[in-house]
């Protein structure tokens, strides 16, 4: 039996399926992943094969910076970048006009290299990235079936009336303080772009199979089974009516080889907060030196992973105490596994992992799916969630200090949820569900 996982080369993407792999590796069958030269050595550190597959122009080994991006990419990169300097409504906007290169890149060419990745390998199932739609369009065209994995929230498939890159739910008060009109003309261009590259989609599938019924919206084409990176008890009651044949994961934790200066600074028996932003966002410094004086303001221990951020920015805190673990980059699961809380742009990786060990969190939210995701963090009370470009140190020590001392009812919430995802791995639920859903290609 052969597992074919299809991945953008991006770590961030890699490693919660390739931790799903896992289940199928360890059950004995062969594991093989499709993508870039960049993750490479992730493939070769879970023991799986690689066949090489690039899905787009851009590539994040773990922490990314545009001027180490291949020419075109680097100039949307410091675009993007800006505009979460201005705030949610322009952030949003510029990731819409830039969606048709982010995410279908030369989808023809592309769609026919994934065909003969799987004709090459012959898999028994294939599990895919949703956000890989070059891979999936060529999926479709060519009649596979397939399992797809929304490493997100859920609304990154959107239903009913909801239409891609428009936030369904936001933090609470948010939109109220949001222009009227500019969200009016948010949503207005994200339909724009949803016709666009449907267009785009439907005739690059015209060249694959002529005889394929063309996609009504192309952003909400999904594979025979939807396999939400995602816990269940997060997930809005309303939506689920409306969502296709799918499973909720709850979590992809991955296994992180011991560092021996963190299991040192560990051994220091004193709560502490972990403090990332990821391979993207980490870029604003600017935010994580506020974080880091409100750390300082409350006398409490940190570990902050600075990842591509400008060091100049992190130089105007002056000294940081002894007592803090600050790198560029850090165990992640290793270090939620004994925070008292967590600080984080709300990606998917941060929140599935820190809900996993129950960890309360202070999100400030940039971009994407991160303002639905935490709005539901907030809705269960697991997290609060402070707006990034307004949100000033008062704030941050603010926030800090309630998550630190959660009530009763929402530390016994967390704790609830935190059991369930440890209890059943979301690799065994991968697993079964796929056993279950997808039989094996003949």
């Amino acid at each position: 039996m052969t597992l074919l996982v299809i991945s953008p080369d991006y770590a961030s993407h890699l490693l919660p399926l390739a931790t799903l792999a896992t289940a199928w590796r360890d059950r004995g069958e062969r594991v093989v992943v499709a993508t870039g030269e960049a993750t490479a050595s992730i493939v070769e550190q879970f023991g799986f094969e690689r066949v090489h597959l690039q899905l787009a122009r851009g590539s994040n080994p773990g922490v990314i910076r545009a001027e180490e991006q291949p020419e075109g990419e680097d100039d949307s990169l410091r675009g993007f970048f800006d505009a979460t300097r201005a705030g949610p409504v322009e952030t949003l906007a510029y990731q819409a006009r830039e969606r048709l290169t982010d995410l279908m890149w030369q989808p023809v060419e592309t769609a026919r290299a994934v065909q003969a990745v799987v004709a090459e390998v012959a898999p028994d199932a294939i599990v895919v990235d949703h956000l890989a739609f070059s891979a999936r369009l060529a999926l479709v065209a060519g009649g596979v079936a397939h399992a797809d994995v929304v490493l997100g929230h859920p609304s990154a498939l959107p239903v009913g009336d909801e239409v891609y890159g428009f936030p369904p739910t936001w933090p609470a008060g948010w939109q109220e303080a949001l222009d009227p009109a500019a969200l009016a003309s948010l949503r207005d261009l994200c339909e724009r772009v949803d016709a666009s590259f449907t267009a785009e989609w439907n005739a690059a599938l015209a060249v694959l199979d002529p005889s394929a019924r063309a996609s009504r919206s192309a952003f909400a084409e999904h594979g025979d089974l939807l396999l939400y990176n995602y816990p269940a008890e997060l997930a809005d009651p309303a939506r689920t009516p409306l969502l296709p044949p799918h499973a909720h994961l709850g979590s992809a934790v991955r296994h992180e080889l011991p560092d021996p200066e963190v299991e040192a600074w560990l051994a220091v028996d004193q709560p502490y907060v972990y403090v990332s932003f990821g391979s993207f966002l980490s870029v604003r410094g600017d935010v994580l030196a506020r974080v880091a004086a409100a750390l300082a303001r409350l006398g409490v221990r940190a570990a902050i992973a600075t990842g591509s951020a400008d060091p100049a920015e992190l130089a105007s805190l002056g000294e940081l105490p002894p007592s803090w673990l600050v790198r560029e980059f850090l165990p992640q699961v290793r270090l939620l596994s004994h925070a008292a809380a967590a600080v984080t742009h709300g990606g998917n990786n941060s929140v599935t992992e820190a809900m996993t060990e129950g960890v309360p969190l202070v999100v400030l939210p940039f971009s994407t799916d991160q303002f639905a995701g935490a709005e539901a963090l907030e809705r269960v009370g697991a997290g609060v969630v402070l707006p990034p470009v307004t949100a000033t140190v008062d704030d941050v020590a603010d926030a800090l200090a309630r998550v630190l001392d959660l009530p009763a009812g929402a530390r016994e919430a967390l704790v609830a949820l935190s059991t369930s995802l440890r209890q059943q791995p979301g690799r065994l639920r991968a697993l079964a569900a796929v056993d279950a859903a997808l039989p094996p290609r003949a």
